[in-house]
């Protein structure tokens, strides 16, 4: 079937809207959502060796807390417990991959990242530096134990 050239412009278009967009630093822009659908959407979106970090962390949290819930709020994925708030968000930057622990000062060890926020660790992953899977799933499960933050 031929199409005339603005024809085939416009199915590009479409085509590329469908795409998330990549904000300053990687991070995807998706809309916002609840659930499993829109958190899988943001990982799938996530450039180059992040994907397959943002795969294994969700993994790694999903497994580590039985009655997880999902959302994406301001371009991240959020991981909460019904009723009890969010405990830990995902963000993409340029060379890196910071969660967010809204409680980390209550955690224990301390994950390395310190914070402008009292309550709030982080623990950046790079292309390079593996992390400790084991120690990950800890602090998601310590944290998921403590009162999540409402956003």
């Amino acid at each position: 079937m031929y199409r005339s050239a603005p024809a085939r412009a416009r199915a590009m278009d479409e085509a590329n809207s469908r795409k998330p967009r990549l904000l300053a630093g990687g991070n995807p822009q998706i809309p916002k959502g609840s659930g499993h659908t829109p958190v899988r959407a943001y990982i799938e979106a996530m450039p180059g060796w992040k994907r397959a970090v943002g795969h294994r962390l969700n993994e790694l949290i999903t497994e580590a807390v039985p009655n997880l819930k999902k959302s994406v709020k301001w371009n991240s994925p959020l991981y909460g417990i019904e009723d009890q708030g969010w405990f830990l968000g995902i963000h993409c930057f340029t060379k890196y991959v910071k969660v967010a622990f809204f409680r980390g000062a209550a955690l224990c060890p301390l994950p390395p990242g310190k914070s402008k926020q009292q309550d709030v660790r982080y623990l950046d992953i790079h292309e390079d530096h593996p992390f400790d899977e084991a120690q990950f799933t800890d602090w998601v499960k310590q944290a998921s134990r403590l009162p999540g933050k409402s956003m």
